[in-house]
């Protein structure tokens, strides 16, 4: 007898591919949805060209072609129709899927699997390619995987890739002041 991997306790169900583009996911809404980062406010980037290429090479990420100040732009309204998936909001992130026309196919060559028409835009690619990404891994019942940082003042969001997907904030800034603010608290009463 075989023991399908999916069937392994705490084996998440999630692939690379689809790992790559739901990370993809979270560095858009990061760097051009969020109002709030660690405690603090976080005002749109000014250029956001700059921000999210910045962004790219910190991440390793590597866009098929520069992109232009039109495309960031965009991406900033894909960001925001992205950014309710994280809270659990299927409806937007079907109306997403909707709009980006969103379909598994295969193109290339060698053939590639790809969720965007062979002739879409870069924007429009990415946009389908992070949202299927998302819906998958909200599909195959671990949609508690995306989440949205919990300490008080931060709205950054992060893909869970922990064993038994327990992770509540989104790096250490964030979990050690949740930590002193509970502390605090304690200590008064």
């Amino acid at each position: 007898m075989t023991i399908e991997a999916w069937r392994i306790t705490g084996q998440s169900q999630i692939d690379s591919y689809v790992g790559r583009w739901a990370e993809l996911a979270v560095l858009l809404v990061n760097e051009l949805a969020v109002t709030q980062a660690r405690g603090r406010p976080a005002d749109p980037p000014a250029d956001r060209r700059a921000a999210l290429e910045a962004a790219f090479a910190q991440q390793g990420w590597t866009p098929g072609r520069a992109l232009t100040g039109a495309d960031a732009d965009r991406l900033a309204d894909v960001a925001a129709e992205l950014h309710p998936a994280f809270s659990g909001d299927v409806a937007a992130l079907n109306a997403a899927l909707v709009r980006h026309a969103a379909v598994p196919n295969l193109h290339g060559d060698p053939p590639a699997l790809a969720f965007h028409g062979p002739g879409a835009d870069l924007v429009d690619a990415w946009a389908a390619d992070a949202g299927t990404a998302l819906a998958m891994v909200i599909g195959v019942g671990q949609g508690r995987r995306l989440r949205t940082c919990e300490a008080g003042g931060c709205e950054l969001v992060f893909f869970d890739v922990t064993r038994n997907a327990s992770r509540r904030f989104c790096g250490l800034p964030c979990q050690n002041r949740a930590k002193a603010s509970a502390y605090r608290a304690r200590r008064r009463t």
